[in-house]
């Protein structure tokens, strides 16, 4: 019985390709949305799911929202391509156009949007317009815990950017940035040079993010 039991829960909720994935994949397809082939679903929110596309071999942890704004439109808002891991809680809210590219991890809490609210003296903030932008992150970036990205923001492939940054600029390819509002660390790091070449004790990009929080 007790192995019965450990093999439906292995089923059910550890399983990479589990019954719970299955159906909740399943499902979305029914409305609509583009996913496709072995990708793993947790249990997440999802809004206007015809406005979402998603590539091969992506793992969407509890808690993620996949978020596009509530209204029609035949365009797809949310554009994820191959081999992505998203952490717990990672939020994407798009007004217009967010576009992920391949092999990217996203770290628990990361949110990202394309939008900002704008102000107005004679109204309250929820009666003003949203203005609206695009964002893109190339391949192979790494975002850490809590990171935030704002409107209009592309990174380039392979960047890195430390836990509980705000992103409110771009950055080329290879790009280490950190801090509130973000600002760059090395733009060199595809290079292997940089901090690691002048540095040797800053093995991992981890090692950089740390020494960056403690200079600044």
């Amino acid at each position: 019985m007790c192995f019965e039991m450990s093999y439906i829960e292995s089923l059910w909720f550890r399983g990479r390709y589990g019954l719970a994935s299955r159906l909740r994949i399943a499902l979305l397809r029914s409305f609509g949305m583009t996913i496709g082939e072995r990708c793993r679903f947790e249990k997440l929110r999802i809004r206007r799911p015809r406005q979402i596309a998603v590539g091969d071999w992506n793992a969407f942890t509890e808690g993620t929202w996949l978020w596009p704004t509530d209204l029609d439109s035949d365009h797809v808002r949310i554009q994820i391509g191959d081999h992505n891991y998203f952490n717990r809680g990672v939020m994407i809210e798009a007004t217009n156009r967010i576009e992920i590219g391949s092999h990217n991890m996203f770290g628990p809490g990361v949110y990202i949007t394309d939008a900002n609210h704008t102000l107005h003296p004679s109204r309250w903030v929820w009666e003003c317009p949203m203005d609206s932008g695009t964002v893109r992150i190339g391949d192979g970036c790494w975002l850490g815990a809590r990171v935030v990205i704002l409107k209009d923001v592309t990174l380039g492939d392979r960047c890195v950017v430390g836990a509980g940054a705000v992103v409110t600029k771009s950055y080329p390819a290879g790009s280490v940035i950190a801090g509130v509002p973000a600002k760059l660390i090395t733009s060199d790091i595809l290079s292997g040079r940089s901090f690691r070449h002048e540095r040797p004790e800053l093995r991992s990009d981890a090692d950089i993010i740390r020494m960056f929080h403690q200079e600044h």
